[in-house]
């Protein structure tokens, strides 16, 4: 792939594609070729498609010749990751127990993406079932970040973030649940969006009523997250959050970005009294800075949140015990240890505990939403430190500028976990770089089901900035 050819975005492919400047078969066989080159060294595919990737680049190639009407991705390669059902490819969701399942459709939001004339090249890597916020399971092993070796890709979307950081194609699918798009987003230097409830339904997941999980964009540029969701979002009788949903115009509002004036930003260096590394201070500052000189007024956030690790925990493992205790005690069991745990963890809790987390859920989105009444946006760190090092354990505690802080959830990603459990979009862009050269991410939420706004105040703060021009040394 030429120098020029994989950096760039899928809104300027896109519209090469459309004036045939470049070719769908040309741009797909590019793209399995650099996947083919840096999987040795990232390990961020489970599965790679080539042959079934190709046929369909070369129908996608005569769609452009014949002069017809494209998709809004038409001809564009994208990767799924390995928890979303894609038909006639391989979805292992990372587990030695499904690791020869092929389904036979796919998920809502793959069919939508693939309706739009996006290419399915791979599945990107994934702990097992997305149980964690690192990307490891028995099935693949690790998934390197793309800046550093040395340093995990985070998770559980470790995978899509990476192979979008590392140009391998522009755009893919993700999940998140407790911040599983954004933590990888952040750690790798990208944009990750986790939209609302039903904007994008999610046609697979078992409680669509309680749900706190979604099938997400993961893109290197606000635009083409906009893209994505434009072409992923509206109702599906699958999903009763989406049912009467219409999207809004995302595109418009991620091009048409011009000034943060009257806009009102709430921020929180902290949400809480955790501990946040030097370097991740003085970008926050520096990003909400910016703000300001784009118009916005900046008000600090004078009121802390819950701990939310031990309220979304309760929820999450319950969740994970219903579905995984069969497996759990067959005989022939080879679940990651580190789900056994957290699926074990869960039988110490009772309907009660679950109902009584469900009932601080309402209050939580009931206090979010009274911060949306007199302000636009609540902006905070993604992480509290950049990307961990590559061996660590999800049950040991992390450090924070060389000192030991705790637990990883409740204190590397404090900032993701609320906002699965109120449902308001959440997106995380890079706003920096650490000492050791190592992204920082920014979260910009929103109000309840108005994406079009985050999108529209991240593609400000993007274009005032210069972060998209600093590629990986791979």
């Amino acid at each position: 792939m030429s120098d020029d050819l994989w950096r760039l975005p899928a809104s300027v492919l896109g519209e090469k594609i459309t004036n045939k400047a470049i070719s769908p078969v040309e741009l797909t066989a590019a793209v399995l070729a650099r996947a083919e080159k840096l999987q040795p060294v990232l390990n961020c595919f489970i599965t790679l498609a080539a042959d079934q990737a190709m046929d369909v680049a070369r129908r996608a190639e005569q769609a452009v010749m014949q002069g017809g009407t494209l998709g809004l991705l038409h001809g564009i390669p994208f990767a799924a990751k390995d928890l979303v059902n894609t038909a006639g490819l391989r979805t292992t969701f990372g587990s030695l127990h499904h690791d020869e399942n092929v389904p036979q459709e796919d998920a809502v939001a793959a069919a939508r993406v693939r309706a739009a004339g996006g290419i399915l090249f791979g599945k990107t890597t994934t702990p097992e079932f997305g149980h964690k916020g690192l990307t490891d399971a028995p099935l693949f092993g690790r998934t390197r970040n793309a800046w550093s070796a040395a340093r995990t890709s985070g998770g559980s979307s470790g995978g899509a973030a990476v192979a979008v950081a590392a140009g391998i194609g522009p755009i893919g699918i993700a999940t998140d649940g407790g911040g599983s798009t954004r933590i990888p987003a952040a750690a790798n230097g990208v944009v990750g969006l986790k939209q609302s409830n039903g904007v994008i339904p999610h046609s697979q997941v078992a409680d669509a009523f309680g749900n706190y999980t979604y099938v997400t964009p993961m893109t290197r540029t606000v635009l083409d997250t906009a893209l994505m969701l434009q072409a992923m979002a509206g109702p599906h009788p699958s999903d009763p959050w989406s049912i009467g949903i219409e999207p809004q115009d995302y595109v418009k509002a991620a091009q048409q970005s011009r000034t943060l004036a009257g806009k009102r930003v709430l921020y929180s260096l902290t949400l809480g009294k955790h501990v946040v590394a030097k370097d991740v201070r003085a970008a926050f500052e520096k990003a909400i800075a910016r703000l300001a000189e784009l118009g916005a007024e900046l008000i600090e956030l004078d009121e802390d949140l819950p701990d939310m690790e031990p309220i979304w925990k309760v929820i999450n493992h319950t969740t994970w015990r219903a579905r995984f205790l069969d497996l759990l005690r067959r005989e022939d069991n080879r679940l990651s240890p580190s789900l056994v745990r957290q699926v074990t963890m869960a039988s110490e809790w009772s309907g009660v505990d679950y109902q009584r987390a469900m009932f601080q859920r309402t209050d939580l989105f009931r206090r979010v939403q009274g911060w949306f009444e007199t302000a636009d946006y609540l902006v905070t760190p993604t992480l509290s430190r950049t990307a961990l090092p590559i061996e660590q354990d999800l049950f040991e505690p992390i450090a924070i500028d060389s000192v030991e802080v705790g637990e990883l959830r409740r204190n590397w990603f404090p900032y993701t976990m609320p906002f699965n459990i109120t449902g308001h979009p959440a997106l995380s862009l890079c706003c920096g770089f650490d000492s050791d050269g190592l992204p920082i991410g920014l979260q910009i939420v929103g109000r309840f089901r108005d994406e079009a706004s985050v999108l529209r105040a991240a593609a400000l703060y993007e274009a005032s900035e210069d972060w998209l021009s600093r590629w990986p040394d791979l």
